[in-house]
């Protein structure tokens, strides 16, 4: 901390007479500057200490995006010219609304959309004609510029789509919500406080360095101190009953006098921890399962580091749910499981599966649900702006110095594709109004990161995501096995979201025109993580659904014969699920079979930093 900052935190405000104290005033601002060189300060040492190379590299390749993209957009002036023209009248129209508003005159129709973005959603923003006027300027501004680096010329499709999204990126960041003279809440709270919010934003700001290490910010989203595992999240009965170096096995206690004879395997994403299907006992979809009377397990990846850096995506599935598989058997007797996949997790199932139908072994697995799972990469929606070549190279030469891919690192990139909502919303709720962010289940699990194997990493972006080999026969190899996801028979459930930003939903339909087997789609309401994390008893959000043995070769098709219905998927899938859960029998304790209990639930995986 520097001696400026330090002396800021010992100086005393002046006694208040009252809300608007201009000494008060006065001094917190006075307090809120020394704050703010102190923190320039800091991070201007960091920057001076060690650059950070890949930083730069990676900045140099934006760079190098947009002016290619101004070079495309100049080579057609007559087109330039028309998008200046449409501007030019776009603005006199404005201007023209502005003017009647500030004659007291009825408001003229709002940009579209502009009532339904929670940025604007203080009063302010409609009522008062200058707000007015600044949103008005601000999204024409921006449609503007967005418009224009979209039909920038004939450029590449997926260079493109770069530019699209970091020009997206930019927009988002220059809104005046997230700029104190330009954001009516944060001005009220100002002068309400007497200048207390910037005093506490920075000092927020100042926390969230220190939490980020090397002079980088890792913004709050959640009160972090407010859970703890056992306590209020990942809080239902079982056991650690089988571990390797890459997962723990947890194995849940029953809840019913029965259940049902083939046991399920959850199988999560190994981004994030698995306990996004164990949050607080009102929403967790693993005690909601148990209570239907099955018999759950699931794997909690290790949060691997340096010394796992080799791991490859092979070495995920022989010792994730291959492992698995006969960890169930020992600790239940059962040949046969079901067996989920969320995300990644998915992914590595469907790629499970074909290795289990190469082997004769397909029987194993009496049916698949696959939650927001890519198996067709083919159109991965914002994330294909990092796997182009010269970004992949960048990154992996980053994983190497290090072995892994740094949480952190990840997260950012899953947040810069819900920017406002993910970045924005907290600078303004943290820093300028000076706020501690709201206690949230899903943003704390959300903010438990994990690293990635450098070699497991690449070997996923590559072959998935920039080549898309999974999609094509043979096109991967794992464990001498040639992948083909046509020769799956076994029954698949899917279940995307409509919203989803990581796995878009009309991406993840192209699954059904590829397994072999019956298929089953289905599609929440909601994104990537509240769609699937939406129990019964909320009676939140919809789905809709189409019961046929052969899907429409199209996602828009499916979509227009589906039906809708409201409340949670949940019921709709577990009575598919019932088809292939078998009879009841007696319920399993864990520990009661060959494998013996290693620790309680949630075990030590999942609390590795």
């Amino acid at each position: 901390m520097s001696a400026a900052a330090a002396k800021s935190n010992n100086s005393n405000p002046p006694e208040n007479g009252g809300s608007h104290d201009p000494l008060v005033f006065a001094h917190n601002l006075a307090l809120a500057a020394q704050e703010w060189l102190g923190l320039l300060q800091e991070m201007a040492q960091h920057k001076m200490g060690r650059p950070d190379i890949y930083e730069e590299q990676e900045s140099l390749y934006v760079g190098k995006l947009f002016m290619e993209a101004l070079a495309t957009l100049m080579a057609d002036p007559n087109r330039v010219l028309e998008m200046q023209h449409h501007f030019f009248l776009e603005w006199v129209q404005l201007w023209k609304q502005a003017a009647e508003r500030f004659m007291g005159l009825p408001a003229g129709t709002p940009r579209e959309g502009s009532e339904k973005d929670r940025r604007f959603r203080d009063e302010a923003w409609q009522q008062s004609a200058i707000y007015d006027f600044i949103k008005q300027s601000y999204l024409l501004n921006a449609s503007c510029v967005q418009r224009m680096m979209h039909e920038a010329g004939e450029m590449d499709p997926r260079l493109s789509k770069s530019v699209d999204f970091y020009t997206r990126q930019f927009v988002d960041a220059v809104a005046p919500s997230n700029f104190l003279l330009t954001n009516p809440e944060a001005l009220r709270v100002t002068l309400e406080q007497n200048g207390e919010n910037l005093v506490q934003g920075l000092r927020n700001m100042r926390k969230d360095l220190e939490r980020g290490g090397g002079g980088k910010l890792r913004i709050s989203m959640t009160d972090e101190k407010a859970f703890e595992f056992g306590r209020n999240i990942a809080m239902t009965p079982g056991k650690v009953v089988y571990q390797n170096e890459l997962m723990q096995l947890i194995q849940y206690a029953p809840s019913t006098e029965k259940v049902y004879k083939t046991p399920l395997i959850f199988i999560p994403a190994w981004i994030n921890k698995y306990y996004i299907a164990d949050l607080q006992p009102d929403n967790s979809f693993l005690r909601w399962l148990v209570a239907q009377g099955h018999t759950v397990f699931v794997i909690s990846w290790v949060n691997p580091d340096a010394r796992l850096s080799r791991k490859t995506f092979e070495d995920y599935m022989k010792l994730g749910p291959l492992a698995a598989l006969d960890a169930v058997r020992e600790a239940t007797g059962e040949e046969e499981v079901n067996v989920l996949g969320y995300c990644l997790g998915g992914t590595l199932l469907s790629t499970t599966l074909a290795w289990l139908t190469a082997k004769g072994r397909a029987a194993r697995v009496k049916s698949a649900t696959f939650l927001t799972t890519m198996i067709d990469f083919s159109e991965p929606g914002d994330l294909a702006v990092f796997i182009e070549e010269e970004q992949l190279k960048i990154l992996e030469k980053k994983m190497d110095e290090k072995g892994y891919l740094a949480a952190d690192e990840m997260s950012q990139v899953f947040n810069m594709l819900r920017a406002n909502d993910l970045i924005w919303s907290f600078v303004v709720n943290n820093y300028l109004l000076g706020r501690e962010p709201f206690p949230f289940d899903i943003l704390y699990w959300n903010s438990d990161s994990t690293r990635m194997p450098a070699v497991m990493h690449s070997f996923y972006l590559r072959n998935m995501y920039q080549k898309n080999r999974l999609a094509k026969p043979g096109g991967i190899t794992l464990d001498g096995v040639p992948i083909d996801l046509r020769t799956v028979k076994t029954p698949a459930y899917f279940l995307s979201t409509r919203e989803d930003h990581i796995a878009p939903w009309k991406s993840t339909y192209a699954a059904t025109q590829i397994l072999g087997g019956p298929v089953e789609f289905t599609l929440a309401a909601s994104g990537h993580v509240a769609g699937v994390v939406n129990p019964p008893g909320r009676k939140k959000y919809c789905y809709w659904s189409h019961e046929t043995k052969h899907q429409p070769k199209t996602p828009e098709e499916w979509l227009e014969i589906a039906h809708e219905t409201p409340g949670s998927w949940w019921p709709h899938w577990e009575k598919w699920l019932r088809g292939h859960a078998g009879e009841k029998v007696k319920p399993r304790i864990p520990g009661d079979g060959k494998l013996k209990v290693i620790e309680d639930a949630p075990g030590s995986y999942v609390r590795m930093a």
